[in-house]
């Protein structure tokens, strides 16, 4: 029995090092360091390719007042996932944009899933298989049933703010 467990516990602890959090491999194109896997804000701000092109976008985004004091009702009881890569010049310009949104709506970060993306737009081990993601960054929301009910692909018809808006208030 105990050599079961053992067994199963080393399977665990490579699956869980497999995807690990705040992941980091280097870039085949590029030749530097990019973030794969769940990620989370902080480790995402702090990881200098990313923090470049963070700063100056989310202190420049000035997102529409009056949609933003609509969000964090609309945004009860949803989750979004975030799947971006930190090589990407749109995931930094609006991955930063909306932080901001959310920031300014007192949206909590609880409900935010971040996952790191490679330049084939794949995670470690299928985590975002499911998804069918073509382009970065993708922004999808869900219910409270984990039922998708919308997403923004690499850039906004409108503005995030409104496109969010739109999406955060569909009725099932």
């Amino acid at each position: 029995m105990k050599k079961k467990l053992s067994i199963l516990f080393l399977l665990f602890c490579s699956f869980a090092k497999a995807q690990s959090t705040n992941k980091i491999i280097i870039d085949t194109l590029e030749k530097k360091d990019i973030m794969i896997n769940v990620c989370n804000k902080d480790s995402l701000l702090k990881f200098d390719e990313f923090k470049k092109g963070y700063d100056p976008n989310y202190n420049y985004y000035q997102p529409k007042a009056k949609v933003v004091a609509t969000l964090k009702e609309l945004s009860e009881g949803k989750k979004i996932t975030i799947i971006l890569g930190t090589w990407c010049e749109d995931s930094r310009q609006y991955v930063p944009f909306f932080f901001k949104i959310l920031d300014e709506a007192k949206i909590d970060m609880k409900n935010i899933t971040l996952i790191g993306v490679d330049r084939n737009k794949q995670a470690d081990k299928g985590l975002i298989e499911h998804l069918n993601i073509k382009n970065v960054p993708t922004f999808i929301f869900f219910d409270s049933k984990d039922k998708e009910i919308g997403r923004i692909v690499e850039f906004p018809k409108e503005t995030l703010e409104e496109d969010m808006q739109i999406i955060l208030s569909t009725k099932p």
